[in-house]
């Protein structure tokens, strides 16, 4: 059985059209979870460990106030196109679009007031909840009136999430969470002592502006070869890596599949990832710098964290033999991830 709660997190800031923002908390025998109505966030991820204690296992904040400032995506759900966009621009029917620099000289995770900073509807489900908005034609640059619904159920050690759109215009679309999770607790200082495996036997090199070249590269005999699991902080040495922030191409197929999985052997957590997304972004909190105070005050160095992002591939929009990045009008966008939170 998963119970659910809602309650008053806090008020939006005039200046962001205030609103109040809701905290929805599902709870099932071994998994609380704490969602907002700001971004779908996922604000905590309770799970036990071996011993049977439960620790917060993302990195997020305690009060709205954190969430309101800039912050790097904690447990956001980013959109209307995650990850990067070369230049902010694409052309759909013969008609160029252009979106707001936000990362270098690409568009990252929707723009400047991307699905992360805005207020959805929630509706309660028994095991979980709904969020609805509807982004106008023109949002962030984008083309037609795209709804868009983001489901949250529980059951038992089960979080799945599912994405689903529609548009009035044909519109590039790739949702996705940006948790950033450290099984060790969040708070804990890195993730050297994780164990992590992606089943993936491609990935896209990327160039200084982390915008894929083109290229689909195998993984064999690469640093990029995580198909058995590796020690993270062992890895990193051995292939003198500053950290990963790479997609990793998965098996074409719509169906549900187990994609990655991570596990922290000194608490037995373990966590693995199946989706029905042609992609997953690895990103290892490289850009976390020790400058924001999260959850009890406490400091987000380089490395404390990982990210798992199931999505298309980035900048599918201008790369042709690249999964499809469009939606047209007529067809639904329907994604599902599922996270599944085990003690090993």
């Amino acid at each position: 059985m998963t119970e659910v709660k809602r309650e008053v997190f806090g008020q939006m800031p005039r200046e962001e059209g205030g609103g109040v923002v809701e905290k929805f908390v599902l709870k099932s025998d071994s998994v609380k979870v704490e969602i907002l109505s700001l971004g779908c966030i996922i604000a905590a991820l309770e799970t036990k460990g071996r011993d049977g204690e439960f620790s917060d296992v993302v990195l997020g904040f305690d009060t709205l106030e954190g969430y309101t400032r800039k912050h790097p995506f904690f447990g956001a759900v980013v959109g209307r196109v995650a990850n990067r966009i070369a230049k902010g621009r694409f052309t759909v029917d013969g008609k160029e679009y252009q979106l707001f620099l936000n990362n270098g000289p690409n568009s990252l995770h929707g723009g400047a007031r991307g699905f992360d900073k805005v207020l959805w509807s929630p509706q309660v489900l028994p095991n979980g909840v709904c969020f609805f908005r509807l982004s106008p034609d023109g949002e962030e640059g984008y083309p037609g009136d795209l709804k868009v619904w983001v489901t949250y159920t529980l059951s038992g050690g089960e979080l799945a999430i599912n994405y689903r759109a529609q548009t009035s215009k044909t519109t590039p679309v790739n949702l996705t969470n940006h948790a950033y999770f450290n099984l060790a607790g969040q708070g804990s200082q890195d993730i050297y002592d994780h164990e992590i495996s992606i089943e993936a036997d491609s990935y896209l090199p990327v160039d200084n502006t982390k915008i894929p070249t083109g290229e689909v590269a195998a993984v064999q005999g690469t640093s990029f070869d995580l198909r058995q699991p590796v020690e993270l902080g062992k890895h990193l040495q051995k292939f003198h890596l500053d950290g990963f922030d790479h997609n990793f191409c998965l098996q074409q197929a719509q169906a549900r599949r187990r994609v990655a999985r991570a596990c922290h052997p000194p608490t037995g957590r373990a966590m693995e990832v199946h989706t029905t997304q042609p992609g997953i972004q690895f990103y290892t909190g490289n850009n976390l710098d020790g400058s924001l105070k999260g959850k009890g005050a406490v400091a987000y160095p380089k490395h404390s964290a990982f990210c798992l992002e199931t999505q298309n591939w980035p900048d599918a929009v201008n790369k042709p033999h690249f999964p499809n990045a469009l939606l047209r009008p007529g067809e639904e966008y329907n994604h599902t991830t599922w996270l599944l939170f085990n003690t090993a």
